[in-house]
């Protein structure tokens, strides 16, 4: 086992097929919203796509939502670690990791609300990067900063006063500025990240955990408590919940935070930027003011 491993991945794989294959009802909806999401995104670009992946597969949103568009010839399914019991068997099985894909052979790929479960982010878009033919383009969305940042602060306090001592509950998400690095780092040309947040209510936090659970999206840590834990530590976060996180109704709200992103693989026909010193006209001609020189 790596030093860096984060995530338990078996775990995160033995849950996804377990959610699938219950297929809850209404569950789906923040796939629903990242589907709209994409669909609003596909609706500024002005190309047809020859070949195109959605990279995660399951529920078949994003892939109805580009099978729609009208932009791609020819659309791939890549449903990562099993197959969706619920829809017509995908084109590959993949583990997101590891991409099968050959260099330059894709011209979109599509990843929505799985990349966040990544020990090695950097290195899947590297991958990503690489597949795409020059000029391709990679659109992205994961679960950014502040996704659950009430229940990761309740459950921190309440743990924090039972037991006097904290353990990981809720996976790190990372901050949009740090994305967009990553894609720099990657090799991305004209690399875009944006946020965008959702509020859900629900009634209580033991509804929102349940619909967690129902998404196969319990807490999938490598290094979380391996033991049950206390009732008590449960019972004074849901306290804690409506005392700080509750609207005048007494239903909470739960935070979850879209982080999108979008890259193309460089092409010589792409906007460069300007060198330093090429500006034929000085910024104080522009601003209509007089330069004053040291």
């Amino acid at each position: 086992m790596s030093e860096h491993t984060l995530f338990d991945r078996k775990l995160i794989a033995k849950r996804r097929m377990a959610a699938l294959k219950r297929a809850e009802g209404g569950v789906d909806f923040l796939m629903k919203a990242a589907a709209a999401d994409l669909e609003e995104r596909l609706s500024f670009i002005s190309r047809e796509f020859t070949c195109a992946v959605d990279l995660g597969g399951h529920t078949g949103h994003i892939f109805e939502t580009l099978k729609s568009s009208g932009k791609v010839k020819h659309l791939i399914r890549a449903d990562v670690f099993g197959a969706d019991p619920n829809l017509p068997a995908p084109d590959l099985i993949v583990d997101d990791a590891v991409l099968p894909f050959a260099p330059e052979s894709i011209d979109l790929i599509v990843s929505a609300l799985h990349l966040q479960l990544l020990d090695d982010l950097p290195g899947t878009l590297i991958q990503i990067k690489r597949a795409l033919k020059p000029d391709g383009l990679f659109l992205g969305l994961l679960l950014g900063s502040d996704t659950l940042a009430e229940l990761r602060d309740c459950l921190m306090r309440a743990e924090m006063e039972v037991s006097e001592g904290v353990s990981p509950r809720v996976i790190p998400f990372a901050e949009t500025k740090d994305l967009g690095g990553l894609l720099q780092r990657a090799g991305f040309a004209l690399p875009v990240s944006d946020l965008d947040r959702l509020t859900v209510r629900y009634d209580t936090m033991f509804d929102l955990m349940r619909d967690l659970r129902s998404m196969g999206a319990a807490n999938p840590l490598h290094d979380r408590l391996k033991k049950p834990t206390s009732k008590k530590i449960f019972m004074r976060a849901a306290e804690i919940y409506v005392q700080d996180y509750s609207d005048p109704d007494g239903r909470i709200r739960a935070t979850f935070t879209f982080a999108s992103l979008s890259g193309w693989a460089p092409h010589e026909s792409q906007q460069k930027p300007l060198k330093p010193g090429s500006a034929k006209q000085s910024l104080a001609e522009a601003l209509g003011t007089k330069e004053i020189k040291s």
